[in-house]
């Protein structure tokens, strides 16, 4: 995920500056103004103050790519520009139009994380630790531990994703999604501790069996499966099988079922 740099233009006599000339401007503020002028490198930005805006090509979109789009949309359109610094040398303000995006996307992903709602993301690639997305134009992921594991997503990538936030960390720049935690979501209803319910064999392990119920994992530890001692698990149940299981817990943090056999006619 792109983290935005580090500034090249210095900010030590930009408050100075600004006294100077009686004008009430911080590196920090957000500032009103009109694109007028492209140039090879940025854009020149009337701030309605006798010194000018110049907004650097890189500093327009939050996406690390910026040469494959074509800004001129942008020329005579007001808008809201963040100030960087003082160009001391060119006696120009240094504006953002990125920085003021990526303040309201974090903005508006932690009011997002505090509703706790279902989000549909795009597919943008797969890898074998995930899959990368975007939310609010920012670069988020989705582990592998919290997708399906028998679903081809390859065959997604035109379609969205339902997923919940599983963390938001703003200072080191990182959006986590879980596939799974919006299916337990919508699944809610059906999946409930005490409920039975049927599920499908996906590993058998000495220690328990591995079933999938409606996309989400589920363990039936070996404890769980009767009263009677179990000598051999693999000579009781077959992978692709489906049993009945009561659902005993459920882990809304790891996206995962416990479930058991004990006591089901």
């Amino acid at each position: 995920m792109q983290k935005i740099g580090s500034i090249g233009f210095s900010e030590k006599d930009f408050g100075a500056i600004l006294i100077q000339y009686n004008y009430n401007l911080h590196a920090g503020d957000i500032i009103a103004g009109i694109i007028f002028h492209q140039e090879s490198k940025g854009f020149l930005v009337d701030v309605g103050v006798s010194i000018a805006g110049y907004l650097p090509l890189d500093e327009v979109l939050l996406s690390s790519d910026n040469s494959v789009y074509d800004f001129t949309y942008l020329i005579n359109n007001t808008r809201e520009f963040f100030i960087l610094a003082y160009n001391k040398e060119r006696k120009h303000l240094l504006l953002s139009i990125k920085r003021l995006d990526y303040i309201r996307s974090w903005k508006r992903i932690k009011q997002l994380e505090s509703e706790d709602i279902i989000l549909d993301v795009p597919i943008l690639s797969i890898n074998k630790g995930g899959i990368l997305t975007v939310l609010e134009g920012l670069q988020s992921f989705i582990p592998r531990s919290h997708l399906i594991t028998f679903t081809n997503y390859e065959f997604m990538l035109k379609y969205l994703l339902p997923c919940k936030l599983l963390l938001v960390d703003e200072k080191n720049n990182k959006i986590i999604l879980s596939h799974k935690l919006a299916l337990l979501d919508l699944y809610s209803n059906l999946l409930k501790v005490g409920i039975l319910v049927y599920g499908q064999i996906t590993q058998i392990k000495q220690y328990g069996i591995f079933i999938n119920i409606y996309g989400i994992p589920a363990l039936l530890h070996i404890s769980e499966i009767g009263s009677k001692y179990i000598e051999n698990i693999h000579h009781i149940f077959q992978i692709g099988n489906k049993i009945k299981v009561k659902i005993i817990h459920i882990d809304m943090k790891q996206a995962r079922l416990s479930v058991s056999r004990k006591n089901i006619n």
